[in-house]
């Protein structure tokens, strides 16, 4: 869950007031039961309605609430929907697989805007991942997943040091996922660059470059090369989720997802024969919020 409270001028020029997140695993156990957990909507309401607070309080006047993937999924989304709306106070908006691309998208592109040509942009989340396919700017394809970081580390194990034949297994599914979902997205297109987004590679980023502290303008940018990224696996991959959670710029509730992460960033590499991924901390929710500056509440 991540938070941006911004000042906008008559010109429409933006000033971060505040931001932050929140690792509530809100996906936890819904690929098994096809339901959000009573536990998961708990700490998840709890930390929306918190943001609001915060927001609120630093004189927020607009406040929008986009859910995704997990709760686009749920059998129960009705239910939890209600339930935020009544704790937050505010209406929440449910966007589909493709309108979360184009809103990536949107965020990527203001935040790189020397992106030339044709590139491919992958955005991991909890439950999906995201791909568009950008010509020229524009969006020429965007479809969504299903191969989130949250069933894919509760089916395979990734908490403890990495049991590698199981992790072979994540690897084989993620593989297959791609080839199966991406048949038809950009057939034939070797793309001139490769764009990530999102919590999993922008924490690859600031591990790289042994940040001490999460620095979105040492991230914002970076070209995380695939050779890094398998050093990173190897050192990851021999600890307990408990001693990376104590790394700076790792936090404890995505100390089990970064495996996955790695693996879903890995195949994506492998499969647009990419040897390195821009990093972009700028995404989704920077591109809500271009989209509501161009089409303002009434």
């Amino acid at each position: 869950m991540r938070v941006l409270v911004v000042e906008v001028s008559v010109t429409r020029q933006r000033r971060a007031l505040y931001e932050s997140q929140a690792i509530t695993r809100l996906g936890e156990g819904l690929a098994a039961t096809g339901r959000l957990s009573e536990a998961a909507m708990i700490r998840t309401i709890a930390a929306v309605a918190d943001f609001c607070r915060t927001a609120e309080a630093r004189g927020a006047g607009e406040i929008l609430i986009v859910a995704t993937s997990a709760v686009r999924d749920a059998l129960n989304r009705q239910t939890f929907v209600d339930r935020v709306q009544g704790a937050a106070g505010h209406t929440v908006e449910v966007v589909t697989g493709e309108e979360e691309a184009r809103l990536a998208l949107l965020g990527v592109l203001e935040g790189l805007p020397g992106l030339p040509g044709t590139f491919v942009l992958f955005d991991i989340g909890g439950g999906s991942t995201e791909f568009i396919l950008a010509r020229e700017r524009r969006v020429a394809a965007a479809v969504s997943l299903p191969l989130g970081v949250v069933p894919l580390a509760e089916r395979h194990g990734t908490g403890g040091p990495v049991d590698w034949s199981r992790y072979a297994d994540m690897e084989r599914e993620i593989r297959s996922g791609l080839t199966a979902g991406l048949t038809a997205f950009a057939a034939g297109v070797r793309p001139d660059h490769l764009v990530g987004t999102a919590g999993s590679v922008t924490t690859l980023a600031a591990l790289d470059q042994e940040l001490p502290a999460y620095d979105p303008a040492r991230v914002h940018g970076y070209l995380l090369e695939r050779l890094r990224i398998e050093r990173l696996l190897k050192r990851l991959g021999a600890l307990p989720a408990a001693a990376r959670a104590t790394l700076p710029c790792l936090e404890p509730g995505r100390a089990d997802l970064i495996i996955p992460g790695i693996a879903i960033c890995l195949a994506v590499m492998d499969r647009f024969g990419a040897s390195a991924v821009s990093v972009s901390d700028s995404g989704l929710r920077e591109g809500i919020l271009i989209r509501h500056l161009s089409h303002p509440m009434p």
